[in-house]
């Protein structure tokens, strides 16, 4: 009985990470309805995306092809866009049930638009309103609700209770702030920004070495992150990056980078193999774990860097101080391990003397075997642990639950 006991625990709390530890990707929801692709697609291209994917508890209104065509009809920057698209996204969780249940005149809510910061006084919010016959309407806090057509909910697309509802409404909600020309965000000098925080000769390598400057800079606005090794795990490695090819050098930089914006928090997240700015024909890839706070970046050449700090962290850049330079299994081959050390040798047994016989042992009595109610304690607890590794290689619930209905069979 108390094996069941252990059994169940173990399930329960298996099933509660299940539910628990997932994240969502709106992208990857959206891409399932083809019907949303314009709005997905610039969701990805104002950077709107991660944003929505760090979060938790939101609700983004989504507007079909055929309503966004309105939108780009006016020709807006990306900035311009990117403000318009987050008065989209309510920080807060409304599924259709919700909506649907709300009481009173008016529900005022928060936007993306709103806590960014680029939305004055009390714009940036949106009213939701229920009426007569269950309709759910949406408007901007900016807008004169006696003259403003209200857009109406459509349906639903996909609710993750309490975590995220993706809900269809019928047009783009229409705000002359939101709207209003947005500058675009001043230009980095990435060089100056490793130079001026202990990554001096790594930029100087970058401005150095064919076009991997260049290469950076401009990977800048569709997203990236650089891991950007100190002064002193340059110096060490600068011998042998002088014996490299000048395809080799290019290589060996852009390799310390991956094109899409990735915060710690994403890095946390987001473990896995990763491509660099030097994945091409060849492979190129490296590895980013980490173990509790501590993200490290590990490639197949054996190499293992750890973030050891941030020079900037904002969307769409992303620049980490690393410990170590990344070295590519491409440019470098992995280190073997010394040998094992021959074993010992085995020293012969004297020869016994003449007359002398080995003095004999009695066996020892076997022992009883086990009743039909008794299990062996070294089969039982094989068993036990057995049980308990398949659960933690469990794929799914559904696996885990016949792996449970084992435990059972075990202590009947």
């Amino acid at each position: 009985m108390r094996l069941f006991s252990v059994s169940f625990t173990i399930l329960f709390l298996f099933a509660s990470c299940t539910t628990l530890c997932k994240g969502f990707n709106i992208t990857k929801i959206l891409a399932q309805h083809s019907e949303f692709s314009t709005f997905n697609h610039y969701l990805s291209a104002t950077h709107l995306a991660d944003e929505i994917n760090r979060r938790r508890t939101i609700t983004v209104l989504v507007v079909s092809n055929g309503g966004m065509g309105s939108l780009l009809s006016r020709g807006f920057s990306l900035p311009t866009m990117r403000h318009v698209l987050s008065l989209h996204v309510l920080v807060d969780y409304f599924g259709a049930r919700k909506l649907h249940q709300l009481s009173g005149d008016t529900t005022l809510v928060s936007t993306f638009f709103q806590a960014s910061g680029n939305a004055p006084g009390t714009s940036g919010f949106v009213n939701i309103s229920m009426h007569k016959g269950g309709v759910v309407s949406f408007a901007p806090s900016d807008s004169d609700l006696d003259t403003y057509t209200p857009v109406s909910f459509v349906k639903s697309i996909f609710e993750d209770p309490y975590n995220i509802a993706v809900i269809q409404i019928s047009t783009i909600l229409e705000s002359a702030v939101a709207e209003a020309p947005a500058e675009a965000p001043s230009a980095v000098n990435i060089t100056d920004l490793m130079a001026a925080k202990g990554c001096k000769t790594f930029a100087d390598l970058l401005l150095s070495t064919g076009d991997a400057a260049k290469t950076f800079q401009n990977g800048i606005d569709g997203g990236l992150t650089v891991f950007c090794p100190l002064d002193q795990a340059m110096d060490y490695f600068l011998p042998k990056f002088k014996n490299l090819t000048d395809a080799g050098k290019l290589n060996l930089l852009l390799y310390h980078a991956i094109p899409v914006y990735y915060s710690v928090q994403m890095l946390r997240s987001n473990n896995g193999v990763m491509n660099t700015l030097a994945t091409e024909k060849k492979n190129y890839n490296l590895t980013v774990q980490n173990d509790g706070e501590v993200v490290t970046i590990k490639t197949p050449a054996g190499v293992v860097a750890k973030i050891v700090g941030t020079i900037k962290d904002e969307d769409p850049l992303a620049l980490y101080t690393i410990d170590k330079v990344l070295e590519p299994r491409e440019l470098f081959k992995k280190e073997v391990p010394p040998p094992a050390p021959a074993p010992a040798p085995v020293v012969a047994e004297a020869p016994r003397k003449a007359g002398k016989e080995k003095k004999h042992v009695p066996a020892q009595a076997p022992e009883p075997a086990p009743g039909p109610d008794q299990e062996p304690a070294d089969q039982k607890a094989a068993d036990e642990n057995s049980a308990v590794m398949m659960i933690k290689g469990a794929g799914s619930l559904a696996t885990a639950t016949i792996v449970v209905g084992m435990l059972v069979s075990l202590t009947l």
